[in-house]
């Protein structure tokens, strides 16, 4: 099993001036510890779920520029990008531009976007569901041409690009990741179109249930579920007064911790990305080595 991270609160002591330093300080140390990837949100105000609007938030492939600046293994994602913020064509060619500079460690992570709080606060149109989904299942049909090298031409109900060209090429075949739930239309587009997946850590037999959906979903598209990554996001706060986990289990300890992910791995959990409040405090990184060697020889179960 493989384990990430994602940073989701910048309000540090000092900001805004604090924050560069503190963001590549995080990097560098998630880098030391062995996880193998990080990711942002992609938002403009700060979400309900963690605190106000007015904390401060990073635009999220700016900040991912930065950490492929400070780091040099981790790979690079947003966890996930909304598909109303940019246009298609446009975010194909910024995420293409984050591989090539970072040597190969770029994902694509996009979701049919859901704060409609920030859309108006900057102007930003936010459809219907339905429109965004449609746009969704659009800017994956756009993005998978333009990481392989397709310019020609593209119309689609809600855009019409004539030479989708991106050049410089990706130095690889950026995975792209669709984040949520959805049982109809979410894990519907995942099994069409993703490399990966991204539920919320809401313990086994919730998971269990969603990869039941997603692979009836591949089996009417004629696809091998086991290709497809399996990731969650979790809470886990690993420190000297131990942890929570997202499903509400206390986790008390990295022996813990292991034997919650390795329940999950039992009903296929490849990749737990973790939300780390303490993310700030350099002695935790020992205890989130020590996670990542612990989980390393885990294996996902069939699904």
């Amino acid at each position: 099993m493989r384990c990430g991270t994602q940073i989701s609160y910048f309000s540090w002591p000092g900001a805004p001036a604090s924050i560069g330093p503190t963001f590549a300080r995080i990097a560098r140390n998630s880098e030391a510890a062995g996880l193998s990837s990080l990711w942002v949100m992609d938002h403009f105000f700060q979400i309900s779920m963690i605190g106000p609007p007015e904390l401060d938030m990073l635009e999220g492939y700016t900040a991912l520029g930065y950490a492929a600046a400070v780091t040099e293994r981790i790979e690079l994602g947003t966890l996930v990008t909304g598909v109303t913020y940019r246009h298609p064509g446009l975010l194909a060619k910024t995420v293409t531009t984050l591989d090539v500079l970072s040597g190969g460690r770029a994902w694509l992570g996009i979701g049919a976007a859901w704060n409609e709080e920030e859309h108006r606060g900057l102007g930003v149109p936010f459809p219907s569901t339905r429109e965004r989904f449609e746009r969704l299942e659009e800017t994956l049909q756009i993005a998978r041409r333009m990481f392989d090298g397709d310019d020609s031409p593209y119309a689609g109900r809600h855009g019409t690009l004539d030479r989708p060209l991106n050049v410089p090429a990706p130095l690889r075949r950026v995975p792209i990741l669709v984040g949520g739930s959805g049982p109809k239309k979410t894990l519907r587009l995942v099994a069409q179109y993703a490399d990966a997946c991204n539920l919320f850590d809401a313990g086994p037999d919730a998971m269990a249930a969603r990869l039941a959906i997603l692979r009836g979903h591949c089996e009417d598209v004629g696809r091998d579920p086991r290709d497809i990554e399996v990731t969650a996001l979790s809470r886990l706060t690993l420190g000297t007064n131990g942890g929570t986990s997202v499903s509400g289990n206390e986790i008390r300890s990295v022996d813990e911790a292991v034997d919650h992910y390795a329940r999950l791995a039992e009903v296929g959990l490849d990749t737990v990305i973790l939300s780390m409040d303490n993310n700030t405090d350099d002695a935790a990184y020992e205890l989130v080595a020590d996670l990542v060697r612990q989980l390393e020889p885990v294996t996902a179960a069939a699904w």
